[in-house]
């Protein structure tokens, strides 16, 4: 099958920038244990700079230190010389990008970095660079060349840079011990954030939506209260309110293959036992997994006595962003 030139070009490209990240093993040294434990010391936050296309990357960076536990903002060296370097204080570390270590827009800042001791951490493509000699720990992204074919956009060097930043920010969040939970309170409007906060008791009906009957209730009691609530199922419960089973829209349809009168059924004979009941103060996202691996899509939700409280629906997951 014949590649079109395009798409060799494309490869081409990939190819490249995938030895270039992974050439950044060989450079991790004493240098990025010195940096990490310079940002875990900062009783300030990451000021992330840099120039260009490096600027973007550094944006990138910062954004990802400050979702991962490690507060951070990206500042822009040009507009940093002219008022914006009142942004950084001396419980601050400094991230500067630059594939050079030359950009005259970042190293413009190194006087006054000097002069209020803030710590400088610098990730250029070359270690004997001004901002390499000047910082207090050099992170080394150099790459042997760039995709572009004329060697000058940037594109393997800011990939590189764009990866290093995620090796520093996921060694920072292991060595902070950040859990799934920290996580999502930094992310409480998106998708991930209800995923991990959100829990069975805010999205469960209850009072007059929760459906249940008693043992003993004809069938026919079952199925009025099935209707009535719309859920797709009850609760029967025993004469200490104690779930003891539930009654479905799947055990309608098995019903109705065992009895041809179903007015002489009763719910005990019929119903599912125990029935599958998850607790209202377990995440949304469990209660997702524990429907998907059951197959069923509702759930009794019980308190510590078993004694049912609400009542569940995939929809109601569905509506609130969990799944």
């Amino acid at each position: 099958m014949t590649i079109s030139p395009l798409r060799e070009s494309a490869q081409r490209t990939l190819q490249i920038e995938q030895a270039a990240i992974g050439g950044l093993q060989a450079k991790l040294d004493a240098q990025f244990d010195h940096a990490c434990e310079l940002i875990l010391a900062c009783h300030g936050r990451v000021v992330v700079t840099g120039m260009g296309k490096s600027g973007h990357i550094a944006g990138k960076i910062a954004a990802t230190l400050a979702s991962t536990g490690t507060p951070a903002f990206f500042v822009h060296p040009g507009e940093a010389s002219h008022g914006d370097l009142g942004m950084i204080t001396r419980s601050d570390v400094v991230l500067a990008l630059s594939n050079s270590g030359e950009t005259a827009e970042v190293t413009a800042l190194l006087p006054l970095l000097k002069r209020l001791g803030i710590p400088l951490i610098s990730m250029t493509g070359r270690i004997h660079s001004t901002l390499a000699r000047h910082a207090e720990a050099h992170l080394d992204n150099g790459v042997e060349r760039e995709a572009c074919p004329l060697d000058l956009a940037p594109t393997s060097s800011t990939t590189a840079a764009l990866a290093l930043g995620d090796a520093l920010a996921v060694a920072l969040l292991e060595a902070r011990g950040f859990t799934a939970e920290d996580f999502a309170l930094s992310h409480p409007g998106g998708t991930l954030g209800k995923r991990l906060l959100l829990q069975v008791k805010d999205v469960m009906h209850v009072g007059e939506r929760l459906p249940q009957v008693s043992l003993g209730s004809p069938l026919r009691d079952a199925l009025i209260e099935i209707t009535r609530k719309g859920l797709g199922f009850t609760c029967v419960v025993d004469d200490q309110g104690r779930l003891a089973g539930v009654y479905t829209d799947g055990d309608l349809r098995r019903t109705l293959d065992h009895h041809h009168d179903l007015r002489a059924v009763c719910v005990d004979d019929v119903m599912t036992r125990p029935g599958k009941r998850i607790t209202p103060d377990v995440l949304a996202a469990e209660a997702v997994h524990l429907m998907e691996e059951s197959k069923i899509t509702a759930l009794a939700v019980v308190d510590e006595q078993q004694r049912p409280i609400g009542a569940l629906h995939m929809h109601d997951l569905l509506v609130s962003g969990v799944i």
